[in-house]
């Protein structure tokens, strides 16, 4: 069975640990998910398993070739599909062999004690500046410096007298992939299909997420 799955950020908590210190928690609602399509690299070109995050309560409605991707592997239409590659390192390559189109994947695929990587979109910031967006010192703060939270020089005034490719710079920050490596799972909620995970993971409330099993 692939240790992988599909989530949704619920928020975050604390637990105090026996020695008195705290640990931050970030609870997530991890499937349950479907297989909807297996992908093989003798029909598709490379191995990869198509999952369905599967909310209760939900109704989604799907057009005509997504009824048809849906009625072709016998499952009710989710919101949420993710592919997971089997062959580029996500995942081990035998942990899809005994895989089937229709089978359900849930939280009790990873432990407490296990180590994951998950994906998400990071909080939008909006237009920021370059000392919020990339840690710039700014200038002096003292009175009649006139040279505050401004990025500086940018460019050279003689050869190669333009701006070089790659400066920071101020502009949009934010909402963009996120992958943090090798956060813990503190404890495995099978009934509610909560995982708990030690840390901050990428995005606000609701965000949908990328849970693998690290390496």
């Amino acid at each position: 069975m692939p240790s992988a799955l599909i989530g949704k950020k619920i928020g975050m908590t604390q637990r105090f640990a026996e020695d008195g210190s705290v640990i931050p928690l970030t609870v997530i609602q991890a499937g349950p998910c479907v297989v909807v399509q297996r992908k093989t690299r003798d029909r598709d070109g490379y191995d990869a398993i198509q999952l369905g995050l599967v909310e209760p309560g939900s109704k989604v409605r799907a057009n005509k070739p997504m009824e048809g991707h849906f009625k072709k592997a016998e499952t009710a239409p989710v919101k949420v599909l993710l592919e997971f590659r089997l062959d580029s390192g996500t995942l081990a390559k035998e942990s899809g062999e005994d895989i089937k189109v229709g089978e359900s994947i849930k939280v009790s695929v990873f432990s407490p004690a296990d180590k994951v990587n998950i994906r998400g979109i990071s909080k939008g910031k909006g237009f920021a500046g370059v000392i919020k967006r990339h840690g710039f010192s700014g200038g002096r703060a003292t009175h009649g410096s006139m040279f505050h939270r401004a990025p500086g020089s940018i460019g050279m005034a003689a050869y190669p007298a333009r701006v070089l490719p790659g400066m920071k710079g101020p502009g949009h920050m934010g909402s963009e992939q996120v992958t943090v490596k090798n956060l813990q799972v503190v404890e495995i909620n099978e009934e509610e299909n909560l995982l708990l995970i030690r840390g901050a993971v990428p995005g606000s409330k609701g965000t949908y997420l990328e849970i693998v099993k690290s390496k």
